[in-house]
């Protein structure tokens, strides 16, 4: 079977991209989770479950580092759960809850609290509901 070979191009001929324009730096903007809806929906669970382990942390007079390091998670992975970035397992939230001094009951109660209190903007019209059999 023949190979074809093809000669390089020389340096004059190499195709070139295209430069892109020249941008100022711009400072790191955190990212954001994607929400559905928009300013005024109702928080998302993970959310008001972080709001929770934040509350009831600064409440015990503890830095991220101490109760991370008795739940057995790293400092980055609860400060995400805080700030409502993480879909943590149940097992994780146990643990954090365990290691703040609070059962996974009072906990969940605590978190549907929050989201009871939680202002939301009532919908532009009818809202249909649709019970699974």
């Amino acid at each position: 079977m023949a190979e074809i070979v093809r000669p390089l191009p020389s340096a004059d001929e190499t195709p070139h991209p295209p430069r892109e324009p020249h941008r100022p730096h711009q400072p790191h903007q955190p990212h954001e989770p994607r929400r559905p809806g928009g300013p005024g929906q109702e928080p998302l669970w993970r959310e008001a479950l972080g709001e929770c382990l934040r509350r009831l942390r600064t409440e015990r007079g503890e830095i991220l580092a101490e109760t991370a390091r008795r739940a057995g998670v790293s400092p980055q992975y609860l400060s995400e759960m805080e700030r409502g970035v993480k879909e943590p397992s149940s097992e994780m939230i146990a643990a954090v809850a365990g290691a703040l001094g609070v059962t996974l009951a009072d906990l969940t109660l605590a978190v549907t609290t929050t989201l009871v209190g939680a202002p939301v903007s009532a919908p532009a019209g009818p809202t249909a509901y649709a019970l699974a059999a």
